[in-house]
């Protein structure tokens, strides 16, 4: 016998990518479970599938940096900090991204690329081990919503945030709809997902120096004199991030509430004479409007 649930949850990540640098993902979770009845005449309660599968799912991958551990692109090591990890990455055309987080932040996945192919396998073996025994397997879709559009991956940290956005890369593959004057233009539409396509976004007030930032002792040595670094403490701890390429540092925090008021004012900017609504989402079915 088999159970279903589709639209179980949206993931909301940043992964670690050889060709791309750090890219923020979102992905919505189908699930199917197979399994003898149990004395409720059910595989499993619908109420646990949506309540207790999504949260294994949620505390496994969602708001984290995930890591393909296979990768030799990827050296991890213990921070000198307790329950915090170093991170330092060398993509293969883009410069090197060294990170200090701590280890709740990041997700270990056991292959050379994070793909949906193998976050699906991570995510089966972690919930098939939390599971009732009458549950004898389970089938995972991962997918990515189906825009008709342009759209744009982001990463970004949120260090006023309780709860897991405070995690300094984390992130989102999200839309955009852009008017000018009432009428929606696809061309800043395409602009702007160009500009923000696989995109780091900084607050300026998390600069610090490179003398300030704490990374590994590599991390620190390969550094270059155009890396520029962001750290903050939240409540689960200190996270810095020294990064270069595919970086933009807005002035305020990267709030998407904040990021359609700054898309708006950079566009009034260009042209104060026009009235602009931005329309910006935060992954999957969720956003803020600004006017200007």
């Amino acid at each position: 016998m088999q159970l279903f649930v589709n639209d179980l949850t949206v993931i909301d990540f940043s992964y670690l990518c050889r060709d791309r640098g750090v890219v923020g993902e979102s992905w919505i979770v189908d699930v199917i479970l197979s399994g003898d009845l149990n004395a409720e005449s059910m595989v499993l309660d619908f109420g646990i599938v949506k309540k207790q599968i999504k949260a294994i799912i949620d505390d496994a991958v969602d708001h984290k940096l995930l890591l393909p551990v296979a990768d030799n692109h990827l050296i991890i090591s213990d921070s000198e900090r307790d329950n915090h990890v170093y991170v330092d990455f060398y993509p293969q055309q883009l410069a090197s991204i060294h990170l200090q987080s701590p280890q709740c932040a990041f997700a270990e996945i056991p292959d050379e690329q994070i793909t949906e192919s193998a976050v699906t396998r991570y995510l089966q073996a972690v919930i098939k081990a939390q599971l009732p025994e009458n549950v004898k397997g389970i089938e995972l879709t991962l997918r990515p919503e189906a825009i008709d559009g342009f759209y744009y991956h982001y990463t970004h940290g949120l260090k006023k945030h309780d709860g897991n956005c405070q995690r300094i890369a984390h992130g989102h593959r999200s839309k955009i709809n852009l008017y000018e004057n009432n009428i929606r233009s696809l061309s800043l539409e395409k602009q702007w997902c160009n500009r923000w396509q696989d995109i780091y976004l900084a607050t300026d007030s998390d600069a610090i120096s490179q003398q300030q930032v704490e990374l590994s002792k590599r991390g620190l040595q390969d550094l270059t004199a155009d890396h520029q670094c962001f750290s903050y403490y939240a409540p689960q701890g200190r996270f810095d991030i020294a990064i270069k390429d595919n970086l933009e540092v807005v002035d305020c925090d990267s709030t998407v509430e904040l990021l359609a008021d700054y898309i708006a004012r950079q566009l009034k900017a260009e042209r104060p004479d026009n009235d602009y609504k931005v329309v910006a989402f935060e992954g999957v079915g969720k956003g803020a409007i600004g006017n200007v």
